[in-house]
């Protein structure tokens, strides 16, 4: 065979998924399992279930500096992911990437939390899941903000069921549309102060505190362990009892013996037959023997997260494209998103100094959004809403430092927990702005000699009014409980802190403004899907992992039917 022959060969799949995260990981199971020989191309190194999580058992003073940081790092390699502190720890920074290594430019503060290897983000996230409904689904279309989804909740109704099966969500029944109910695992228990605090919120105000629906399993699940209650998640779980990308889809996908990972292969280009008005593989750089590699498939899923999947694009089929492709309605790159929060109140408890609780729960409460649902709660200030993620909790030996005991004393003091407290923060919808945006930096390369990206993001009027409430509704109900000391607190949210970036590659109905249609295809290139944070159309106020899953199941079966079809 000619050796050209025999190298194209080698590197022509039936599909190529880009990026290993939460979408990614899922594409590829879902393109294998339905018997196409998949290609993952990771650009980060490659991190294996169990053994690569290096600070999984650690305890606290197996860590240096008592698991902080030096200053000294944080300003050398995190000076942006560091600016509030709660992401870059010691049990965690080797997730995150090194910002003086992986640098971008801001026109306006936008805090970029990353982390490049395999399985992505799935190894680092909050594990919150929850449906959207159709008030989320149909806020565009009332209000004229962004372009109407092209989808409607019973579109997906029955891939959030399918996605939940996978991934194993545990969570209550409460029969709210705002927020539907789903294919969930026993709930984990609310604590007594939380018990107290959903029975005083429902009866007096009428709003529902419910477990936080988190991926996290309660019970075993398709050969993964339970959780332990340890609540060091982010550290990688040994068991498996959370859903990430190295404990379920991508081992799903390798039984299959169609799957081929690739780590350490950064994705530049999308190749594009201008003739035949399709993409034909892409162009990867090997971070490891610095090769320019090219890939071919029939199929391509951009899984790499909003920002990196929209930069792709934009730097794909520039001879047809100016702007790149997808670029024909003028919005690639354009109505970023992220959810605003740090927002909220938190209150001192009485009366349950006898209670306790056993291990450490990976969860807190949720409260679902209650402003602007109806008519009866309807806010002129602002448009769309908000929900809450909370936790109560006893304070634990540190409490009997202060007491500057001596001796038996002291050890008694320590054995004895410390008072209840409480706390909420809000997590609310950002409307899908036009203005807010990023675009490719030509000028300033990275390392690869790659444009970097410059967001000019901001939070605006419509976010900012939202806050009041967001401080004085968690008060409300703080005090509806009997809860003391009551304290409202805006600790201040930036544009990427919530790591819900979304947007920049939309979903709609009409090619002329959106990029994406009803089945995440790019409009300029179909047999190229979209299903990451990129496609979405608007933000809701509920994380949106589980939408993630759901859209990307939904759109492999239908690449694979069209596949059929001989479509695509």
């Amino acid at each position: 065979m000619n050796l050209n022959l025999k190298a194209k060969a080698e590197n022509t799949y039936d599909a190529i998924v880009i990026g290993s995260g939460i979408s990614g990981g899922f594409a590829a199971k879902e393109l294998c399992e339905k018997g196409l020989k998949t290609l993952v191309l990771e650009r980060g190194r490659d991190v294996k279930h169990v053994e690569d999580y290096i600070t999984a058992n650690k305890n606290p003073w197996d860590l240096p500096n008592r698991g902080r940081v030096p200053k000294e790092e944080l300003e050398k390699h995190y000076p942006k992911q560091s600016r509030t502190g709660y992401t870059v720890k010691a049990e965690s920074k080797h997730w995150f990437v090194r910002d003086d290594e992986h640098p971008y430019q801001e026109v306006k503060r936008f805090d970029w939390m990353r982390g490049y290897h395999v399985g992505g983000r799935s190894l680092m996230w909050g594990r919150h899941s929850y449906r959207w409904s159709d008030l989320d689904f149909e806020a565009n279309a009332k209000d004229g903000y962004g372009v109407d989804w092209p989808i409607r909740y019973k579109d997906i109704e029955s891939w959030y069921t399918y996605a939940e099966g996978i991934a194993g969500i545990h969570g209550m029944k409460e029969g709210m549309p705002q927020l539907p109910d789903g294919n969930f695992l026993p709930p984990m228990e609310l604590n007594c102060v939380e018990q107290k605090l959903r029975d005083s919120a429902k009866s007096k105000l009428g709003r529902i505190v419910t477990i936080g629906r988190t991926a996290n399993l309660s019970v075993a699940h398709n050969g993964r362990a339970a959780c332990q209650y340890r609540n060091m998640c982010i550290r990688g779980c040994p068991f498996g009892a959370y859903f990430s990308s190295q404990s379920t889809t991508l081992p799903a996908a390798n039984a299959t013996g169609n799957l081929t990972l690739r780590p350490n292969s950064i994705v530049y280009e999308i190749l594009f037959d201008k003739d035949k008005r399709k993409a034909t593989g892409v162009r990867v750089i090997d971070t490891v023997t610095k090769e320019d590699i090219v890939f071919e498939a029939k199929v391509i899923f951009c899984c790499a997260s909003a920002i990196a999947s929209t930069s792709i694009l934009m730097n794909s089929a520039k001879d047809v494209f100016p702007d790149g492709l997808g670029s024909t309605s003028g919005e690639l790159g354009h109505n970023v998103m992220d959810h605003h929060f740090r927002c909220g109140a938190n209150a001192e408890v009485e009366g349950y100094d006898d209670k306790y609780y056993k291990g450490r729960r990976p969860t807190g409460f949720y409260i679902m959004r209650f402003r602007n649902v109806d008519k009866a709660s309807e806010r002129k200030e602002y448009l769309r809403g908000f929900g809450y993620q909370g936790q109560a909790s006893r304070g634990n030996w540190q409490h009997a430092v202060k007491e500057l005991g001596i001796g038996e004393d002291l050890k008694a003091a320590m054995q004895v927990p410390g008072p209840w407290s409480v706390g909420m923060t809000a997590f609310a919808e950002t409307l899908p702005y036009h203005e807010n945006r990023m675009v490719l930096d030509r000028e300033n390369l990275d390392q690869w000699g790659l444009p970097t990206v410059i967001f000019d993001v901001e939070f605006k009027e419509n976010e900012k009014r939202m806050r009041k409430d967001m401080m004085n509704d968690s008060a409300e109900m703080l005090e509806a409980s009997g809860f003391k000391n009551i304290n409202t607190y805006d600790a201040q949210s930036w544009p990427g802190l919530g790591i819900h970036e979304m947007g920049t590659a939309r979903m709609g109905k009409d090619p002329r403004t959106s990029v994406l249609n009803k089945w995440n295809q790019v409009w300029d290139a179909p047999n190229v899907f979209v299903t990451d944070g990129a496609c979405m159309t608007s933000a809701s106020c509920v994380n949106p992992s589980l939408t993630y899953m759901a859209l990307t199941a939904r759109a492999a079966d239908y690449a694979v039917s069209e596949l059929k079809k001989m479509n695509l």
